[in-house]
């Protein structure tokens, strides 16, 4: 990974650091120092790393959109008609306050969105201007009824580095009986 003009390979502090970010945006750094070892400075160092190399991408608050009146939360598949359109609906997706998640996908739709809304009429709403979109042929709207799980955290596992993925393509090759992976 470069970050800033270096390479560098996370390494399980790294790792301990991001997992603990992730579940405590707002921990302070000579608490998160004792729990993986270091003096504050090198820390502060480390997430300095994290974030000039694009790891950490922000620090976000968790809220609950129920209890801010967002009832509703649905996904739209949408189909474009005409690839070159992809683009100008991408470019106006982030303007449509209530889409939180837009995926340009495979399979039967172009893209898939999932948003959060006030009711159902909002809902409606939403997709009506989501048709109105210059290239939506059709959209497909599938209601959530409940969540089960839902996560914003990745899982952050030893290996999680380039030198992780690596190891696994060793094991997987070795498992598969296919040997050593050859070197070009």
């Amino acid at each position: 990974m470069k970050c800033g003009g270096e390479q560098f390979e996370l390494d399980q502090i790294d790792l301990q650091i991001l997992a603990s970010l992730q579940e405590h945006g707002r921990i302070p750094v000579v608490k998160l120092a004792e729990q993986v070892g270091l003096s504050a400075p090198s820390v502060v160092e480390r997430i300095k790393k994290l974030e000039d190399g694009g790891i950490i991408t922000g620090y976000h608050a968790s809220l609950d959109a129920k209890k801010l009146g967002q009832d509703v939360t649905a996904f739209i598949g949408v189909s474009i008609a005409d690839a070159k359109k992809i683009s100008s609906f991408e470019a106006t997706v982030p303007t449509l306050d209530d889409v939180l998640e837009c995926h340009h996908v495979t399979g039967q739709h172009t893209m898939l969105l999932k948003v959060r809304t006030r009711d159902t009429s909002s809902l409606e709403e939403l997709i009506r201007t989501v048709r109105l979109i210059e290239g939506v042929a059709r959209t497909e709207t599938m209601v959530v009824l409940s969540t089960h799980t839902e996560r914003t955290q990745l899982a952050i596992r030893p290996g999680a580095g380039r030198e992780g993925a690596e190891a696994r393509r060793h094991r997987h090759s070795a498992r598969n009986g296919l040997g050593e992976p050859k070197k070009v």
